[in-house]
């Protein structure tokens, strides 16, 4: 039982008041606690699926590049010469030609896998703002502009040999940058579910386990490509995009089909577990989101903190994963079907890391040793630092394949660390607006994180040589590191002023005449009316 004096510190820690301070609550909680089908957690499952299957989606590429591209044929048109520094008498699962079937350069490449990031920002900016995809969501939910987006990610999928073959570089392009549009929802919609369906004092590990699904899909979707291109149909690599089509066109139709919008358009829930959630969240069924106050978040130095440093993961994380498959083959000279397993690893590593270091940051932060402040800058000093160290380390390794890849591995493995970082502190400085900050910091990130396969693509372009895929990995380490260090300084684990119910007057004379005009754009709570989404 927790004594009134401890009830008022919680209260006023952080500007929170914690879920079973409120009246009436604790009736509801005990009588839901021992349940283990609640229609909540079936929800964060089939997100967790999800995510896993945007990732999926958007990792698959990288491996099957390696498959379709004809090196021995770049190399013949070219002045420079196949990479040749790193011997191959020293590792048996080493080959020296598995080549495709077209023939596009480096730059072309680096094109081609930054297709996607183009349709997933334009998303992400609709979601941001008030403009046609971003009233879209804002009038049918954040469950439907999930669902049907990922089907149409999904979709396209099967049309990715076709456009290949018959389109070229162009074509595939294309493709790839509708179904980029069609994955955009995934953050910001999963972010706004959550907070519809989850109650506070469940919020961290049911989002923690919803976000892991972003490394479980790397993870599984690594090693299946490159088995795939090795040994699918159609030429092995065609194989990629048909599986993983179906899967993500089954998942979508399901998610549509059995998934609500929220607990009072859900027909079959419990009206205990309603009303838990729904008291929980909000204390009534209803909650009036006051208008976006962007003047004072466009002058706040923590929202900047945290966008820096999202942007900054981004590039180093988005070098890594849509590069480290050719990096592999083109000099460290791994097979295809050792490529996409290896290549997975640091995922795994990652995965693991993240949910270890969630359980530490909530013990930092109850133990009250560490304020919130301290607790997100020291996680996301790990999570940037960690990786940007690694990366200058990897690019003195040569030719040493084992050294080189547990390098690797551990650095991003403990790139974790951003998610009790930067990544939480949107819920720490606004839990109100937390979703439109996430939208607006991930449209921006995702910009930074396009530029990354181009950048690696010109680099290495006729030259990929150790010393070429140096400055690459340099180049994202300085990324790294800078904006970690500015989130140091600027970043903070306090709820802003501009988030306190108390300033909501100065907020409204500050929007008036934006909202008159155009109307806000944000996720708030389902009316309890509302149909099946």
């Amino acid at each position: 039982m927790t004594s009134p004096r401890q009830q008022q510190i919680n209260r006023q820690r952080n500007g929170h008041v914690l879920v079973w301070d409120q009246n009436g609550l604790n009736e509801i909680f005990e009588d839901t606690k021992p349940r283990c089908f609640q229609k909540r957690f079936f929800v964060t499952f089939m997100l967790f699926l999800g995510m896993a299957n945007a990732y999926v989606m958007r990792t698959n590429m990288s491996v099957a590049i390696v498959a379709m591209v004809n090196h021995t044929a770049i190399t013949d048109g070219h002045d420079d010469v196949f990479d040749d520094e790193c011997p191959n008498s020293n590792l048996t699962e080493v080959e020296e030609s598995q080549d495709g079937e077209f023939v596009w350069s480096s730059a072309q490449q680096g094109y081609i896998l930054s297709a996607f990031f183009y349709g997933y920002v334009i998303t992400q900016a609709s979601l941001a703002i008030p403009i046609p995809f971003g009233m879209l969501a804002k009038r049918y939910g954040a469950l439907r502009f999930l669902g049907y987006g990922m089907l149409i990610n999904s979709v396209f999928a099967f049309f990715v040999p076709i456009a290949a073959r018959r389109g070229g570089a162009w074509g595939l392009s294309a493709i790839r940058f509708i179904q980029g549009l069609g994955e955009g929802p995934i953050v910001p919609c999963t972010h706004a579910l959550l907070a519809k369906w989850i109650p506070p004092n469940e919020r961290s590990r049911m989002g923690a386990a919803v976000y892991a699904g972003a490394q479980f899909g790397t993870i599984i979707s690594m090693p299946l490509s490159g088995l795939l291109a090795e040994y699918g149909f159609d030429g092995g690599w065609p194989s990629i995009f048909y599986v993983f089509g179906a899967v993500g066109t089954i998942w979508s139709v399901a998610f549509i089909i059995w998934v609500y919008e929220d607990p009072c358009s859900h027909p079959t829930i419990g009206e205990r577990e309603k009303k838990y959630i729904n008291n929980s969240l909000w204390g009534t069924n209803e909650m009036k989101i006051p208008p976006i106050p962007f003047r004072t978040i466009a002058k706040s130095l923590p929202f900047y903190a945290i966008l820096l440093a999202h942007m900054g993961h981004n590039y180093g994380y988005e070098t890594l994963m849509t590069e480290l498959p050719t990096y592999m083959k083109q000099v460290l000279r791994f097979s295809l079907k050792s490529n996409g397993l290896l290549s997975s690893l640091p995922y795994l590593a990652m995965w693991l890391f993240s949910l270890f270091i969630s359980v530490v940051a909530d013990w930092m932060i109850t133990s009250e040793r560490f304020s919130h402040t301290s607790t997100r800058k020291i996680m996301n000093s790990i999570g940037q630092y960690g990786p940007g160290i690694a990366l200058i380390a990897a690019s003195y390794t040569g030719c040493d394949r084992v050294l080189t890849l547990a390098i690797l591995t551990v650095g991003v493995g403990l790139n974790g660390g951003i998610y009790s970082g930067f990544k939480i502190n949107h819920l720490d400085i606004t839990p109100r607006f937390a979703g439109v900050l996430m939208a607006i910091t991930n449209c921006s990130a995702n910009l930074a994180g396009l530029l990354a396969p181009i950048a690696a693509g010109n680099l290495i372009d006729n030259q990929p040589t150790i010393a070429q895929w140096s400055k690459v990995f340099f180049i994202a380490a300085a990324v790294y590191i800078i904006c970690g260090t500015i989130f140091n300084f600027f970043g903070s684990g306090k709820r802003q002023p501009w988030d306190n119910p108390e300033n909501d007057h100065i907020n409204d004379n500050h929007e008036a005449q934006r909202h008159n005009s155009s109307g806000p754009v944000t996720i708030v709570p389902a009316s309890p009316k509302k149909t099946k989404q």
